[in-house]
């Protein structure tokens, strides 16, 4: 994940920072608890495409 996007890509519900999760491949929203896949190189920041991450979950 390229550095400059993710100083600027925020999440799609609550327009805060999403972090890198480099081992799952996914950008995490810490504030709506939501993992946006990212394939091929590419984010999908699309709420239907996230996943809830269960409060047991570290990140």
């Amino acid at each position: 994940m390229d550095d400059r996007l993710l100083k600027i890509i925020v999440c799609p519900v609550c327009n805060r920072k999403l972090y890198f999760n480099k081992m799952n491949q996914e950008l995490i929203c810490k504030n709506d608890r939501l993992s946006y896949p990212i394939y091929h190189g590419i984010p999908v920041l699309l709420k239907n495409k996230a996943r809830l991450i269960p409060i047991n979950e570290n990140n």
